[in-house]
C-alpha cells in the first residue's frame, strides 16, 4: 500500500511539471499539498537519470527508459510519452463510461436534472480530449523522431471518446426536450443496447491500453447482438409511429427523436469497433480501412 501511495504521488508530481510548468519544487508541493522535502525525495532519482531536468521538465523519452519506476507492466511496444497519455486515456474513457450511464439513467427516469448533470459532465470529456491533443504535441517537441504515426493514435482514441461523449448528450437531451416517457417495451429494447454499448467502449478500450486484441471476437460478437437488438427497436418505433394520427406533430416529432437515440445507441458501438481497428495499427501495423464500420457491416450483411 505505501509503494502504490508513493507511485500516485510521483505520477501526480510529473502530471504537474508536463502541464503547469512549475518554476519550484516549492510550487509543485503547493499544488499538490505535499512537503517541498517529500517531493525533493520523490524527484532525486529521476533528476540524477535525467528524466527531469532542471527547472523541471520531464524528458520523455528518457521517461521511457524507466517504467519499473511505478512497478506498472508496459506493453512491447511502448515509445516515448506514452505512459502518461495512455493514464490520461483511461481516465477519460471511464468518466465517458460514467456520462454514459448519467446520460441513460435521465432517460429511465425522465430526470431532467440527472440529463442537465450528465451534460455538464461533457465539458469536461471535452477539457479531456484537448489534454491529450497538448501531450501529443508535448511528446512529438520532445522527441521529433518518434514514431509520428503511432503518437497521434493517442489524439484519434480521445477523438472517438470524445465522439461518445457528443452521442450521450443526444440521449439527455431526449430526457430534457421531449414531452413523453419511453414506453416500457421500447425501454426494454433501449437497455439491452445501452448495456452491449457500454461494453463494447470497455472492450475496445482494454484492447488499446493493455494490447488485448484477442477481444476482437467478444467485439464483434457485441455488435452482432447490439444490431440485431437495433432492428427490432427500429420496428418497434416505426409500428408506434404508424398508429400515431398524423394531425399529431408533437408525437411524430417524439418518435423521431426516438429513432435518433436508438442510432446513437448503434453509432457508439460503430465507434468502439473505431477504437480496437485503431489498437491493431498501433501493436501490429494492421492497416486501417478507410470505410466507414456502417458501410462495411452493409457489405457483410449483403455478401
Amino acid at each position: 500500500m505505501k509503494n502504490k501511495t508513493k507511485n500516485a504521488t510521483l505520477k501526480s508530481i510529473i502530471d504537474v511539471i508536463l502541464y503547469e510548468n512549475p518554476s519550484t519544487q516549492d510550487e509543485i508541493a503547493e499544488r499538490l499539498g505535499i512537503t517541498r522535502r517529500y517531493v525533493t525525495k520523490l524527484l532525486q532519482p529521476l533528476i540524477r537519470e535525467g528524466v527531469v531536468r532542471r527547472a523541471y521538465i520531464v524528458d520523455i523519452k528518457k521517461f521511457d527508459e524507466f517504467p519499473e519506476l511505478f512497478g506498472e507492466e508496459v506493453t512491447s511496444r511502448e515509445y516515448a510519452g506514452s505512459f502518461f497519455i495512455k493514464e490520461i486515456l483511461r481516465d477519460m474513457a471511464q468518466h465517458v463510461c460514467k456520462q454514459l450511464n448519467k446520460s441513460f439513467r435521465s432517460l429511465e427516469e425522465y430526470d431532467e436534472d440527472l440529463a442537465n448533470e450528465a451534460l455538464k459532465m461533457d465539458y469536461i470529456t471535452n477539457t479531456m480530449h484537448e489534454k491529450v491533443r497538448s501531450s501529443v504535441d508535448t511528446a512529438i517537441a520532445m522527441n521529433p523522431y518518434s514514431e509520428f504515426s503511432k503518437t497521434m493514435a493517442f489524439t484519434e482514441i480521445a477523438y472517438d471518446l470524445e465522439r461518445i461523449g457528443d452521442h450521450s448528450a443526444i440521449i439527455a437531451n431526449f430526457a430534457i426536450k421531449e414531452s413523453y416517457e419511453v414506453d416500457p417495451a421500447m425501454m426494454e429494447y433501449l437497455r439491452d443496447m445501452f448495456s452491449i454499448a457500454v461494453e463494447m467502449v470497455k472492450t475496445a478500450m482494454d484492447a488499446f491500453l493493455n494490447e488485448k486484441l484477442e477481444l476482437k471476437a467478444t467485439l464483434m460478437s457485441l455488435e452482432d447482438d447490439i444490431h440485431r437488438i437495433q432492428k427490432n427497436a427500429l420496428n418497434c418505433v416505426a409500428t408506434q409511429m404508424a398508429e400515431t394520427p398524423f394531425e399529431d406533430k408533437e408525437r411524430s416529432t417524439y418518435y423521431i427523436s426516438l429513432s435518433r437515440v436508438v442510432k446513437t445507441l448503434e453509432r457508439i458501438a460503430d465507434i468502439s469497433i473505431e477504437i480496437f481497428d485503431t489498437a491493431g495499427e498501433y501493436y501490429r501495423n494492421i492497416p486501417r480501412t478507410t470505410t466507414p464500420e456502417r458501410f462495411r457491416r452493409r457489405e457483410r450483411e449483403e455478401s
